[in-house]
């Protein structure tokens, strides 16, 4: 549409501008999510809240209409591709800022699978919903996730696998944590397309996730438990 295109976001107020950065990162606009951000920092918005009410809030409602199968993963990762746009100006300030963070996950696909759209979709949802993300790519052993744990302590430990035969490899990596008395410091968080609930139990995860829409919730969740957890024992 022709006058879209000469939309001056400036002459848009707060709330309004807002809620154009929300319908752009719906239609995977990224240089306009760019420039509301700019805006916005220049108004005076602190950098955790144009994350959380102008990003986050956006892509909370792509995730939902993922989740309910009016938006495919094409739309979604363009929406996080414009997210990623926006998050790249925001996250030196967040250093800066001492932003408080949801948490903190590692995630990679595990040894002999190379998949990665999912896993990497699932990533983009996490740092679009608040979480920072430390994504180590695609076929990796035991040792790879171990590495990762000990370099950035997180607090969540995703694994993804669209194999059959990679599958079984979750366990191995349970299997290791448990091995070194590591298992419950961590949430234990997998997916991928042959994986089901009965699976995930079976290896010993904390949880299964059909999408990245779910990943969020359930990180959320777990993460909400925690923090319960850690001011009932305080």
């Amino acid at each position: 549409m022709s006058d879209e295109g000469e939309l001056d976001l400036r002459s848009l107020n707060d709330e309004e501008l807002t809620q154009q950065v929300h319908d752009d990162l719906y239609d995977g606009l990224k240089e306009e999510v760019e420039e509301a951000v700019h805006i916005l920092l220049e108004r005076g918005w602190t950098p955790y809240k144009v994350l959380t009410e102008a990003l986050v809030e956006g892509m909370r409602i792509v995730g939902i209409d993922f989740r309910d199968g009016i938006l495919f993963v094409p739309e979604v990762l363009l929406a996080a591709n414009s997210m990623k746009a926006g998050m790249a100006i925001l996250r030196p300030l967040l250093a800066e800022t001492g932003a408080p963070r949801l948490g903190k996950m590692v995630i990679g696909t595990v040894k002999g699978d190379i998949h990665d759209i999912g896993k990497n979709l699932v990533a983009m949802m996490m740092e679009g919903a608040g979480f920072e993300v430390i994504n180590i790519g695609i076929n990796n052993p035991v040792e790879k996730y171990l590495d990762a744990i000990a370099e950035h302590q997180p607090d969540i430990l995703g694994m993804s696998a669209l194999l059959t035969t990679t599958m079984p490899y979750m366990k191995v990596v349970i299997d290791t944590l448990k091995e070194k008395g590591m298992r419950d410091d961590y949430i234990v968080l997998v997916g991928g397309a042959p994986l089901n609930e009965e699976f995930a139990k079976a290896v010993g995860a904390d949880a299964y996730c059909r999408d990245a829409a779910v990943a969020v919730e359930t990180a959320k969740d777990f993460m909400k438990r925690k923090h319960n957890l850690l001011a009932a024992s305080a």
